[in-house]
């Protein structure tokens, strides 16, 4: 079977908006790599689907699985047909996670300050208060440059009406990026000289961006500051992006055992004595950061901590305290938010989200469980969540019970057919629901979004959980030039 063929024959479901095929015909942005592939036979494409394989396994590029009982790591799954955006689609998405995150960063700044979002009834006191991750140690820390996220991941899908909407923001401590960049370098392998001819958007700069405004947060003025990454350890999930990260960056990957706190500055336990550090990178969820102030049984993070942040001494990457941001209730206002900080109005929309704290959204969510997803406010990774549609009538009254019993811990969207793209699968081409978690650095000099991100592929027919640990994989994803 030829390439040709394999286009030919894929199918496209009806009210489900496909990213390469609009019906019988083949889009114009995906013309140059169905040219490519339909020049190759079936048996070179699976040749080329398992030099990636190989590609993953050489360079271990893993993640982790926890409840996995075979074994803790896995390669990830990567399909070797690109993702491709245009263009004017990019223009706009990228508008829209700049103003979003400008005002996300003005909401986290004035949470933990005046909270006049609060005073003026935009947002419900009881709501932020009870947010898990709003983090009183740190109200009324002066941040550098007011920047509080500095690395964002937000997450994007496409409805049936092939429109994007935010469907959730990640201001803590994203992962992922490390696998956008290594897809994009076995594209390079797999399909050389595609990418320059298909006048596709450069990624590989991230790291040099990051660095860079690591750098510009330094609280010493120096021109070497001393940039580390803070890791939980091997046995972290996204492990393999620590170490990848460290070394593109060129900085020294810690754990909380290779710090110190002295006179409230943190110092690097090295061959050659102590050597104070300007900026950590810490990707340690803030309850492990600091035993002295959060938990105190944790070994992860650095005794002392808290007070070398509160003094200034130290710049920590993402701050402290943005998960009250990207709580999934918080997220519901966040077109507020946008409205109330910037006077403009949302150039991404949000996906409609019912609060279970308020009875009406509660008894129309339980009214319609079927055409719903329920999802817990702080659970991430596709866990604590409840497709209506897919779930048993026990699953459906076991959710409802969990709902009343803490309402505040959940919220409600309706189930959205995710945009499809092409997958090579058993021989075929077939086509699979994704979403989009484009990067975003802020930095002193602005925010810059990397072209593209992380396509996330939800690989099991129908499925629509994406998250690798819950069987998904991912493409490299192209942003052409006009």
């Amino acid at each position: 079977m030829t390439g040709d063929a394999l286009f030919q024959q894929y199918p496209v479901a009806p009210q489900i908006w496909d990213e390469m095929k609009d019906h019988s015909s083949i889009r114009k942005q995906y013309h140059s790599i169905y040219e490519a592939v339909s020049k190759l036979t079936l048996s070179e494409l699976q040749r080329k689907d398992r030099l990636a394989s190989e590609l993953f396994m050489s360079q271990g590029i893993t993640f982790t699985v926890y409840s996995d009982n075979e074994g803790i790591e896995r390669i990830f799954p990567f399909d070797i047909i690109p993702r491709i955006i245009t263009a004017a689609e990019w223009t706009h998405v990228e508008a829209g996670i700049k103003q979003r995150l400008k005002a996300l960063n003005l909401f986290l700044k004035d949470i933990y300050s005046d909270q006049q979002i609060v005073k003026d009834n935009i947002i419900p006191a009881a709501l932020i208060a009870t947010c898990p991750h709003f983090t009183r140690e740190i109200f009324g820390i002066k941040v550098p440059y007011d920047i509080y996220v500095h690395i964002a991941g937000i997450d994007l899908i496409r409805g049936e009406n092939g429109d994007f909407y935010i469907l959730e923001d990640n201001l803590r401590t994203p992962s992922g990026v490390s696998y956008m960049l290594e897809n994009r370098e076995v594209t390079k392998r797999i399909f050389p000289g595609l990418l320059a001819t298909s006048n596709v958007r450069m990624v590989n700069n991230y790291p040099l961006v990051l660095h860079d405004n690591l750098a510009a947060l330094s609280p010493r003025q120096t021109d070497h500051p001393v940039i580390v990454l803070l890791t939980p350890g091997v046995f972290n999930s996204a492990y393999f992006e620590h170490t990848f990260l460290a070394r593109q960056m060129g900085v020294q990957l810690v754990e909380g055992r290779d710090l110190v706190v002295d006179n409230q500055k943190v110092y690097m336990k090295t061959t050659s004595g102590l050597q104070q550090v300007d900026v950590i990178y810490r990707r340690v969820d803030d309850e492990f950061l600091d035993p002295l102030v959060f938990r105190p049984d944790s070994a992860l993070g650095v005794p002392g901590l808290m007070s070398a942040y509160r003094k200034g001494n130290v710049a920590i990457v993402n701050a402290l305290g943005n998960g009250v941001a990207d709580d999934k209730a918080v997220y519901a206002y966040v077109p507020e938010m946008i409205r109330y900080y910037l006077n403009e109005e949302p150039l991404l929309a949000n996906i409609p989200t019912y609060q279970m704290k308020i009875e009406d959204e509660r008894r129309y969510v339980f009214d319609n469980m079927s055409k719903m997803v329920i999802k817990e406010t702080n659970q991430s990774g596709g866990y604590g969540m409840v497709m209506g549609n897919k779930a048993s009538p026990e699953e459906l009254k076991n959710a409802q019970a969990a709902i009343l019993a803490n309402p505040r811990n959940f919220i409600a969207q309706p189930i959205i057919q995710l945009s499809t793209v092409p997958c090579l699968l058993d021989g075929k081409l077939q086509p699979r629901h994704v979403d989009l978690r484009p990067y975003a650095l802020c930095g002193p000099g602005g925010i810059e979004i990397v072209p593209g991100g992380l396509t996330r592929v939800a690989l099991r027919e129908g499925s629509l959980v994406v998250n690798s640990s819950q069987g998904g994989g991912s493409k490299d994803t192209w942003v052409l030039d006009a």
